[in-house]
């Protein structure tokens, strides 16, 4: 039998290929001029990004918590389903291995219910059965644009669920667990809404990211570690600013009430939310989840702190851009986005020589 520890590498240099390929095809919608890998395949930056970088690192991760031969079927299909998009991005192929891949990732979540029924779990498998959902649409043609609370559902739940379960290091009330529960209710409700509603009223939808936004703030324990040192610091700055960047995908969604491709105010609300709020927990994350994935020890540097400030002056930049419709400032800001990405990786990879280098 093939070890699983084996396919963990390349699957994750799949993983990583989406990225670059979707940072590749972010800048060339945003007008720089870069060749075009495919015909047509610049429609495809979101998804990419989403289910073939995230979808595959996020499945990789829990395949490796599971620790069943099987889990791993979930994220092969996705990282395979990325490249079958790259190759022929009008195939039905990616859509439907990728589609595969997130219902797989439901009965991931089964198994980890039976082990262990928690409402943190519960969050995270509703996630899970949202990104499943959020496929089905693109697999049967739904606009991308549509999809988008879907997907924005799937890493909000997964991510807050991951947190609901460290807060308990607070001892939260019940009442408090209620409200999080209410909370996410309410933000699926918003999902529902804006995807037959996108271009009129994604307000529900922007409410129930601020609620959830103000309740991780509250609860975390974040708030706690940031006075720490080292790793501990550079994870709890990560996390408190992702929750700033959750928060302003919120308020612009809630004021700003529409949700329509190419405008900037669309950008604004989904780079806040994916770049702001998402890569920031990635960003935090990476030095702790990569080498449990890998099992490649990756050293803390205060370089890290490079990639990270790049993206939040990047992103400030592109936000405000986007705000007061300064199109040059947009696409500066979109450009430094991409860099600060290719930084993060080498950076981690710099992290993880030294981390190798340091065992021996």
């Amino acid at each position: 039998m093939i070890s699983m520890y084996k396919i963990r590498f390349p699957l994750m240099a799949l993983g990583m290929l989406s990225l670059i390929i979707g940072l590749w095809t972010g800048l060339s919608r945003f007008g720089w001029d870069l060749p075009e890998l495919r015909t047509g395949l610049l429609e495809f930056h979101g998804p990419l990004m989403i289910c073939g970088f995230l979808g595959t690192v996020i499945a990789l991760e829990r395949a490796v918590a599971l620790d069943k031969g099987w889990a791993y079927i979930g994220p092969s299909l996705s990282a395979i389903g990325s490249i079958a998009t790259i190759i022929a991005p009008y195939s039905i192929a990616g859509r439907l291995l990728m589609t595969t891949a997130s219902l797989l990732f439901v009965f991931v979540f089964i198994a980890i219910l039976r082990r262990q029924f928690a409402a943190f779990t519960i969050t995270m498998g509703f996630g899970a059965l949202v990104w499943f959902i959020g496929n089905i649409f693109w697999l049967i043609d739904y606009p991308v644009y549509l999809i988008v609370p879907w997907w924005a559902g799937f890493l909000i739940l997964t991510i807050a669920g991951e947190r609901l379960d460290l807060s308990r290091l607070l001892a939260p009330k019940k009442s408090a667990y209620n409200i999080f529960a209410g909370a996410n209710i309410l933000f699926f409700i918003g999902v529902i809404y804006a995807t037959y509603n996108t271009a009129t009223d994604i307000r529900i939808f922007g409410l129930g990211i601020i609620v959830i936004t103000i309740w991780l703030i509250l609860h975390d324990i974040v708030t706690k570690t940031i006075k720490q040192t080292g790793l501990t610091r550079f994870v709890a700055v990560c996390l408190l600013t992702g929750y700033f960047w959750l928060g302003i995908s919120g308020l612009l969604s809630f004021f700003g009430g529409e949700f329509i491709p190419g405008t900037p105010m669309y950008d604004a609300i989904l780079h806040s939310l994916f770049l702001g709020f998402v890569l920031a927990m990635i960003f935090g994350h990476a030095p702790i989840i990569f080498p449990a994935v890998l099992q490649v020890p990756i050293l803390y540097s205060p370089l890290f702190y490079i990639h990270f400030a790049l993206l939040q002056l990047s992103l400030l930049i592109r936000i405000i851009g986007d705000i007061a419709s300064i199109s040059h400032a947009s696409m500066w800001g979109a450009l430094l986005n991409a860099v600060s990405l290719i930084l993060f990786i080498i950076n981690t990879a710099i992290g993880g020589v030294r981390g190798l280098i340091s065992q021996k």
